[in-house]
């Protein structure tokens, strides 16, 4: 099949975006080996099932990880307490009416949250963000869940910035077995010649979501969305086009430079420190295997080899000599190893705030010193939670409404209701 004008230009488009990232490949590879092994498969074609620790000598730097993917979903999105909240932009807060209607637009988006999959999703996208710093959600539509939220790797997605610095173009390859995509796509020569033969054979998939150039607010059909939305194969033959009424990925990035489109983490920061961890720990356990089972010294002709090291062995030496098997002192110094290696500890927690947002054994804290630690850890987390919101918290609750709202699922809003902006207000820690 002819590939279209459409699918030459998006190939095309492609192409551009990949040679862009290839930097970042070899970079997220390596940060994920140390600290995130189960996504390490940027650049490594790994099998799934496999063993990937075998260049972690010490863990400390994936608990790191893990407490403040923990610690950021606990601040920001927590199941357990409310961490949003609506209102209208101008002041209405006599009209108690216009009060309730909001309470329970509100009341109904956490239902629809609490019953997607959207809570291991979010967890998900944190370790992408401070692993990798860029991280991507797709939301939506589902018919049993109303939401269907899904934290993309981030060997599949590539990205573009509008002229505002906010990510509105997003180019995904990914794989799907030839039964999925006969299941997703209807009847394809290509899928069903493979799926005779094998129908989990996989196959590559290019999934285009950008700002239609010729979109027209005055039409509602279906090919005329602000958003274009286009599947094709590898090839550039074209599987499916439709479109979106919003954005429907999520792209926060951790830290950016002005003149980078993928962000920073502080898993980048700190990996300098962690490679070094990692080299320390491995000659410090050699230095002690050493020093537990000491290399032997033995005369060159007074024992009969093989000597025998284990318990209760026999060495048959020579009689009348007076030669004895001696261990080697190799006068190793592992204090100071270990002395260098809690050095490096310490500056990996630093990076990833360990330090801070861990509540350290001690004596009794009072009331006040327990709110000027918490005010500590706002002032360093600040920035980046500043830059969350706009990237993450804002575009994914529009995304719910706006879905919410479709499918009719809020109450009827009173009608001088009508015209008023709605704003979004964080309530989380």
């Amino acid at each position: 099949m002819a590939q279209t004008d459409l699918a030459k230009g998006l190939l095309k488009r492609f192409d551009r975006l990949s040679a862009q990232r290839q930097n970042w490949e070899t970079h997220w590879q390596e940060v994920a080996d140390y600290m995130m092994p189960r996504k390490a498969d940027v650049t490594k074609t790994r099998s799934k099932g496999d063993k990937r620790t075998e260049l972690i000598f010490d863990s400390s730097p994936l608990q790191a990880v893990e407490l403040l993917a923990a610690s950021l979903h606990g601040m920001l999105t927590n199941p357990s307490t409310p961490w949003f909240s609506l209102r209208f932009k101008d002041d209405m807060e006599n009209e108690d009416e216009a009060k309730e209607w909001l309470e329970s637009a509100t009341d109904t988006m956490y239902a629809a949250f609490n019953r997607s999959n959207f809570q291991q999703e979010i967890f998900e996208l944190y370790h992408d963000l401070i692993t990798f710093g860029t991280a991507c959600m797709f939301i939506e539509e589902d018919e049993e869940d109303l939401l269907k939220f899904s934290t993309r790797h981030i060997n599949e997605i590539y990205i573009a910035e509008n002229d505002k610095g906010r990510i509105d173009t997003v180019f995904r390859k990914f794989k799907l077995s030839a039964r999925a995509a006969i299941q997703k796509f209807g009847s394809n020569p290509q899928f069903e010649i493979l799926a005779k033969k094998d129908p989990y054979e996989e196959v590559d998939i290019i999934h285009a979501v950008y700002p239609r150039s010729d979109f027209d607010p005055r039409k509602q059909d279906k090919s005329n969305m602000p958003f274009e939305s286009v599947y094709l194969t590898e090839k550039g033959e074209e599987l499916s086009v439709s479109g979106f009424r919003e954005f429907p990925f999520v792209v926060p990035r951790y830290l950016k430079a002005s003149h980078e489109i993928y962000g920073r983490s502080p898993a980048m920061t700190a990996l300098p420190d962690v490679k070094m961890l990692n080299e320390m720990s491995k000659t410090t356990i050699k230095s002690a295997q050493k020093q537990v089972d000491p290399p032997l010294l033995v005369p060159d002709d007074g024992f009969i080899l093989p000597v025998r090291t284990v318990p209760g062995g026999l060495n048959f030496y020579r009689s009348g000599t007076r030669d004895r098997i001696e261990p080697l002192n190799i006068g190793a110094n592992t204090p100071l190893g270990l002395n260098m290696e809690e050095q490096r500890r310490n500056s990996i927690r630093n990076a990833f705030y360990v330090n801070q947002l861990m509540m350290q054994q001690g004596p009794q804290m009072t009331a006040t010193e327990v709110i000027q630690r918490n005010e500590e850890k706002m002032r360093l987390l600040g920035p980046v939670l500043g830059r969350l919101q706009s990237e993450l918290l804002k575009p994914l609750i529009d995304r719910t409404f706006a879905i919410l709202l479709r499918k009719n699922l809020f109450r009827p809003a009173p009608e001088f209701l009508a015209g008023k902006d709605i704003e979004i207000e964080y309530v989380s820690p």
